[in-house]
Formats: C-alpha cells, structure tokens, sequence
C-alpha cells in the first residue's frame, strides 16, 4: 500500500474548504444609482451582508464612479472583492486604503484572510498584528486559527477554532474547517466527528460532507458516509475517494469508485469516466 504524503495530503485537504463564512442568501442589488444619505450606511452593509457578491462589487464600483473619494464606497469595495473571493484584487485594494491610512479592524481582517487564501502567510500575519484587540468576532478567530494551522501550533489552532464555533451563529463551515485541519494531522477520526457536528448546523454543506468522506477514505473506509447527498454529489466525493484508494495502491476499490461515480451522474462527472478507461488499460500509476 502507498500512502499518501503529508504534503500533498495537506494540498488535497484544503482544496476542500474553500469557503470560510457562511454566505446568507443572494438579494439583487438596487437598481437606483443615486443613494439618499440617511439610508447609504445601512445600504452599504446590506450590499456586504445579503446581496451576491458580484452584485456588491457593480454597486460599489457604480458608487466610485460617482464619488471617487469617498472612504466608505472604497473599502465596500475592497470587501466585496475579498467575498467574492477575487482575493488579488481585495489585496491590491486593501493595500490602497492601508496606505492612505483609511483601513479599519474590518479591512484589515479581511485583506489578512485574503492573504492567507493567497498563502502569503508572513504578510497575513503581520496584518492581523495590526488589528486592535478584541475585534472582528468569529471571523478573527477563524483566521488566527488558519495562521496557528500553517505554523503547526495546533494548540493555538485548536483555541482559536473553538474560540470562531462558541461566537457564531452558525459555525458550521467554522468547524469544517476545523475538520480539516484535524485531518491534516492525521486525526481522522476527531475530523470525522468535527464535520458531522458541521453538518448538523447546516446538512447541505458540501465541503462538510466531502471532507467527511475523505477522512474516511483516507484511513480506508470508502463506503459513503450516512447523509444525504444529490446525484451530483455523490459523483463527485465518490471520485474523490477513488483518487485516495488510487493513491492508497488500492487499485480494484478505485475502480469501483470511479463506477459508481460515472453511474451516479456521468453528464456532470467525465474526469470518473476518465479515470476508470486510464484503470482499464492500466495505464494509472
């Protein structure tokens, strides 16, 4: 049997938690472009809270276009980019406002996180120093414990991500990513329990249950965990088991996997179908 290396086991777990939040429900943005000042403060945070992240970057690009000073119109913007996960782009702008001296606890949590999905760790950490002390919540403490996971403090991790869970309303993706840092240690069985507890806040999160089937795998478990899953997720975290059997050397237990997956949705799964013909022809090493 092959077993995995610790880096790419690593590089694999994280391409799993790509969310960090909780993202609320999608709400159009306005279409009125001018904005009555008693309201604009209020508007701006309902466009970083409720309304799609695509729509927030329009609103405040529009809001720039037609006050190119204005503070608050430029870090909305730098904050939606970082929602929308166009991390690059949120840092350049969160490095424009740190240079004029109008960054706040919030961009700065934020251009932290988005360095850290960038993995400029040293610069996520030199501005999480910055940030004064009690502020940001849940999310400062999801990326204090991001930062303590890339150093291997495990302890702090362990702290910080408990810290995250206890402040949130829903912590489910806090304590996915919990689980992945357990997984990445070889904890498997705490991670296990850690994603299950996610999915009890929130029983559609994907991630959650992905990772969950991973941890399985990954200690040679491969039949799919007991919840609930559509056809299209199920072809996929059944591809991703059979890559980890693939990489375990257990060659006929992939096979199977990559069946089942092609079975379960082939329209929306080829890289299975892929897999399997490479099996067939034993052409996968």
């Amino acid at each position: 049997m092959i077993p995995l290396r610790t880096g790419a086991l690593i590089i694999l777990l994280l391409s799993g938690c790509a969310g960090a939040l909780d993202e609320p429900p999608a709400l159009s943005a306005p279409q009125d472009e001018g904005v009555n000042v008693i309201d604009e403060s209020s508007l701006n945070d309902l466009m970083l809270t409720l309304s799609d992240p695509e729509d927030a970057i329009a609103y405040f690009q529009r809001a720039l276009t037609e006050e190119p000073g204005r503070a608050e119109f430029r870090r909305g913007y730098a904050l939606a980019l970082a929602r929308a996960r166009r991390h690059e782009e949120a840092v350049r702008a969160f490095e424009e406002l740190d240079q004029e001296g109008l960054a706040t606890d919030r961009t700065l949590i934020e251009e932290a996180h988005s360095l850290a999905r960038l993995k400029r760790w040293e610069d996520a950490e030199a501005v999480m120093d910055r940030v004064s002390g009690s502020a940001g919540g849940p999310r400062r403490h999801l990326i204090e414990a991001m930062l303590a996971d890339q150093r291997g403090d495990w302890a702090a991790a362990d702290a910080e991500y408990e810290r995250a869970r206890r402040g949130a309303a829903n912590p489910a993706t806090i304590l996915n990513n919990w689980g992945v840092s357990r997984m990445s240690r070889g904890e498997f069985r705490a991670a296990e329990k850690t994603f299950e507890e996610a999915l009890s806040y929130d029983p559609q999160l994907f991630n959650a249950k992905n990772n969950l089937a991973v941890s399985r795998a990954l200690r040679g478990e491969y039949r799919l965990p007991l919840v609930a899953m559509s056809e299209e997720e199920r072809a996929i975290v059944l591809h991703n088991i059979g890559v980890i059997a693939l990489r375990r050397g257990d060659r006929e237990q992939a096979k199977g996997l990559f069946t089942m997956a092609v079975a379960a949705h082939p329209r929306y799964y080829p890289e299975a179908a892929e897999k399997l013909a490479a099996l067939s022809a034993n052409v996968i090493n």
